[in-house]
């Protein structure tokens, strides 16, 4: 079994059931990732089990510290082996930084998983945020909002996400730039 199968069988058994949305999400994101296979060239791959695998941390099954990203991480390095390349893409998807400050896990996660090339980074970010959480397309305005109303402004998903929206707005530029140097234009 590939990467790629691997991580789709991986996140469905661990989210499919428990958590159905979520699984839509990630089938949505891996979605995503598959459009930007003309920018990510070798890459491709990483980048799909990435985005399928992002939030397999929510698994109730093994979310220990509640910070989704490094719950994922850890279990994805420790009991799956997966490639390092991955595990770090999910640890640090979407800007999981800001939100370890403020859970306190900040020294944690950096300590623990080192951050991927920035352009995969961008990549993950790019997708993620470019879908909702039932699997569909959406812009990152839309998802950021989406995201305030769901958890509130004042809790601490609504905080961390609204200080990262300035680099999640960059890093989807970013995205978008590339594709339409390749000459793609917007992934679809």
């Amino acid at each position: 079994m590939g990467l790629t199968e691997q991580a789709f069988a991986l996140s469905e058994s661990m989210l499919a059931d428990p958590l159905p949305r979520r699984w839509a999400h990630s089938l949505g994101v891996a979605k995503r990732a598959a459009t930007l296979r003309p920018v990510l060239g070798h890459d491709a791959d990483i980048m799909e089990a990435a985005a399928v695998l992002h939030d397999v941390g929510y698994s109730p099954s093994i979310a220990t510290t509640g910070f989704h990203p490094l719950d994922g991480a850890r279990f994805l390095r420790e009991q799956e082996s997966f490639d390092e390349r991955v595990v770090r893409l999910v640890a640090h998807h979407s800007c999981a930084l800001l939100e370890a400050e403020e859970r306190g896990l900040r020294d944690e996660l950096a300590t623990e998983f080192e951050m991927e090339r920035p352009e995969l980074v961008d990549a993950l970010i790019f997708c993620d945020m470019t879908t909702t959480p039932d699997g569909d397309h959406t812009t990152p305005a839309d998802r950021l909002d989406e995201i305030v109303a769901r958890y509130g402004p004042d809790t601490i998903v609504g905080r961390f996400i609204q200080r990262a929206a300035p680099e999640i707005h960059a890093a989807a530029s970013r995205v978008e730039q590339r594709m339409a140097a390749v000459g793609t234009g917007q992934p679809t």
